[in-house]
């Protein structure tokens, strides 16, 4: 492969010569740099077949296979690696690219998957290289999810949950967390889900386990009217920092809003409402959790330094005795809307610099389309030689930044280009410019430069973030609640390999039209507020048998269809009542005991990190936490 920027040529240096411990623990296949493919031989060394699933999956969401685990010996300096039995081979370079070399990567990343029976499923991935072990619980609710006029209360229950449950007093998880030495604690919210993550030492795998088990159980024996009315409180800030008081902060809602109708589950933002907070009472707040933080609607990750066994064991000591809750009204049915025309939004705001942001609807996650869009925004606006870039800030000098990129999600996708321009400069300038360019790669594809050094940024951040096993522990969540598979990498990888620039042309042409997006032109405006007013809104009218973004490109599946695969059926639109059959958490089975026996000694308060609410300076008592198993 040929890359001429040195950047570039760093890049794909580096993606031919990783590291021989992580060649062997992901059964990773390089061929060696600019040499022809080799014929697979037989690895020396294949490691254990990973466990098959040990329990029937929810007949809603059915387990996929467990990968096999593979390992291949790495290659050496004289001859290209050879393949592990059963992993994909590395792909022949292309007719008449002789003279270019190939990268191909083959990655099998061992996976177990099982379900309890309460319908917690649990995944379980063994990395022996570091002693420490992530534990990453993704609750497949998101802001998608939230009952009308709850808008907020996913994201608020990202806070909750870090408060206190029965048996970890107020403000002790993270002190529990501190004293054992973890590397990464936190938690995200986002449309479409809600993870809490840890990782640990693994001697300490009992105490995570126990932390999370608590929460999802009997969180409801701790919260009360103070915790609930200061975490919404914090989350009130947040939105006021993040949103109502920072330049351009309103844009992306009225953005949201004009792209997605009033009844679509995408239409308001994750950070919710001050409306909708404000009325929110704690029998909402007991109800929402009743109805979504159940065992059921939730999946366990455990990666890293484990044996399986004990792993299994501790797992069902602390997560068996939860109660099963009833299906949850979880939304997961691509839904791409109705925008059908081009609208326009004309934003004033107390800022110095104009901006120019175009938005579309596109495909969903991991759909057919996706990818490309992702080396699309590659070519417009990734690095100093791309179009957009090149144009308007290094050419024509009229943009301080340029950003273009598509922003995946389970039930559609949105694609943006964002032009900050220089003061005095007018954003149908820019606008008319980024068309041009836009123009340009519907017609034709782009060079092969610009499609090697496209393909070879998602290539190489999709390695290199397999290496910490935080990042691998989430990303297997995802690939299990988004492409019904938690071993889907492989798959990943080969989405972006497969990639032809022909295909990036298509993408744009098809999925990037210029009569059904969304432009927001951002106007300086002294006394204005400086996160944005939304002083007119047009749209075009909509063509003569124009179908709206709903309409899938070939070989995309439809709307109407089934989900894919994994995801969870959607029903009936979700209400704040707590479901017909749902238990109360107090009546739900004693917690098992924490193994410990010596309480922690009182500490200062520890923040959580960066980002996220500060943590209360209220320590109380809990039942001691497990000792390192």
């Amino acid at each position: 492969m040929r890359a001429n920027h040195p950047s570039e040529r760093r890049r794909l240096r580096a993606l031919s010569s990783l590291s021989s411990a992580l060649v062997a623990a992901l059964g990773l296949t390089l061929p060696a740099y600019a040499a022809p493919p080799a014929a697979a031989q037989p690895a020396t060394k294949p490691a254990a077949a990973a466990q098959p699933a040990t329990a029937a999956q929810p007949a809603t969401k059915p387990a996929a296979a467990a990968q096999p685990a593979t390992a291949a010996q790495p290659a050496t300096a004289a001859q290209p690696a050879t393949a592990a039995p059963g992993a994909r081979p590395a792909a022949p370079a292309p007719a008449g690219a002789a003279a270019q070399a190939t990268t191909s990567v083959s990655v099998m990343i061992p996976v177990e998957k099982y379900t309890l029976q309460n319908g917690l499923e649990v995944i379980l991935h063994e990395d022996r290289r570091t002693p420490v072990v992530a534990v990453n619980v993704w609750y497949h609710v998101g802001s998608k999810d939230e009952p009308k006029g709850k808008n907020g209360f996913a994201h608020l229950f990202e806070h909750i949950m870090f408060q206190g449950s029965k048996h970890v007093g107020e403000d002790m998880f993270f002190k529990y967390l501190e004293r054992a030495g973890a590397s990464e604690r936190n938690g995200t919210t986002n449309a479409d889900r809600t993870n809490y993550f840890e990782t640990v030492p693994a001697n300490e795998l009992a105490l995570a386990l126990w932390l999370e088990s608590d929460r999802m159980g009997w969180l409801l024996d701790h919260a009360n009217e103070e915790t609930f009315a200061s975490q919404r409180n914090v989350v009130k800030n947040e939105r006021r920092q993040n949103y109502e008081n920072a330049p351009y902060g309103l844009v992306p809602q009225f953005l949201r809003a004009a792209m997605f109708p009033e009844s679509h589950p995408y239409h308001l933002l994750t950070i919710g409402t001050p409306e909708d907070l404000d009325a929110a009472r704690m029998e909402d707040v007991q109800a929402f959790f009743r109805t979504f933080y159940v065992p059921n609607n939730a999946t366990l990750v455990v990666a890293g330094d484990i044996d399986r066994d004990r792993a299994k064991e501790l797992i069902q000591k602390y997560f068996g005795p939860i109660q099963k809750g009833a299906a949850p009204p979880v939304v997961s049915k691509p839904d791409p809307g109705d925008l059908a025309t081009e609208k326009r939004l004309e934003i004033e705001a107390d800022v110095e610099l104009p901006r120019v942001t175009i938005s579309w609807v596109t495909p969903p996650f991991f759909a057919p389309g996706d990818a490309e869009l992702d080396l699309v925004a590659n070519v417009l606006a990734s690095g100093k030689t791309s179009r957009l870039y090149k144009k308007l800030v290094y050419d024509l000098q009229i943009a301080q930044d340029v950003f273009a990129g598509q922003q995946s999600s389970q039930l559609a996708s949105t694609f943006q280009i964002t032009a900050t321009l220089k003061k005095g400069k007018s954003p149908e300038q820019a606008l008319k410019l980024i068309d041009a360019e836009l123009e340009k790669l519907r017609k034709a594809p782009p060079t092969q430069d610009e499609h090697e050094r496209a393909r070879a940024k998602p290539l190489s951040d999709l390695i290199f973030n397999m290496e910490q096993v935080t990042a691998r522990a989430n990303a297997i969540n995802n690939y299990n609640q988004l492409a019904g598979d938690p071993g889907y990498f492989p798959k990943d990888v080969a989405r972006y390999e497969s990639a032809t620039a022909a295909d990036l042309q298509k993408a744009a042409a098809d999925l990037l039209p210029q009569g059904r997006r969304v432009i927001a032109l951002v106007t300086p405006k002294p006394g204005a507020p400086k996160a944005g007013r939304l002083v007119r809104q047009t749209a075009a009218a909509t063509p003569a048998g124009a179908k709206p973004a709903a309409a899938p490109a070939a070989g995309a599946k439809p709307a109407a269809a089934t989900p894919a695969a994994g995801a969870k059926p959607a029903a009936a639109a979700p209400a704040a009542a707590t479901p017909a059959g749902a238990k109360p958490a107090a009546a739900a089975p004693a917690a098992p005991a924490a193994p410990a026996a010596d309480r922690p000694v009182p500490a200062p308060a520890i923040k959580k990190p960066a980002g996220d609410k500060p943590a209360v300076d209220k320590p109380a008592a809990g039942t001691a936490a497990p000792k390192g198993d």
